[in-house]
């Protein structure tokens, strides 16, 4: 069992950066890929980033791909998405997921979510 614990949202202007955190819970932090989803009102849920278990390897959406980071800390059990030149179409509920493989990545536990409001 993995928990999960984003943090970091908030309300910012078009062209500002953001730092979502999302931390775990759990001695198989380390065993995890871990990725980055996003829903927007009246939209379906897609995918923005993820990352591998040794975080050697990452993937991104193209519509985030050059300016947003994934990264994870395995000491904090901790995992990262720096987003950059944010846009109002970037608006959404972001969700951090725990998942088994970062191929096709899918989330077996998820977070509560992190409100990310752009503003133009």
């Amino acid at each position: 069992q993995v928990q999960l614990v984003e943090s970091g949202g908030g309300l910012v202007q078009a062209g500002g950066s953001l730092r979502l955190s999302c931390a775990a819970s759990g001695r198989t932090f380390n065993t995890y890929a871990m990725g980055w989803f996003r829903q927007a009102p009246g939209k379906e849920r897609e995918f923005v980033a993820a990352i591998s278990w040794s975080g050697d390897r990452t993937l991104y959406a193209d519509s985030v791909k050059g300016r947003s980071t994934i990264s994870r800390d395995s000491a904090k059990s901790t995992v990262y998405l720096q987003m950059n030149s944010l846009k109002p179409e970037d608006t959404a509920v972001y969700y951090c997921a725990a998942g088994p493989r970062l191929a096709r990545f899918q989330g077996d536990y998820w977070g509560q979510g992190t409100q990310v409001t752009v503003s133009s």
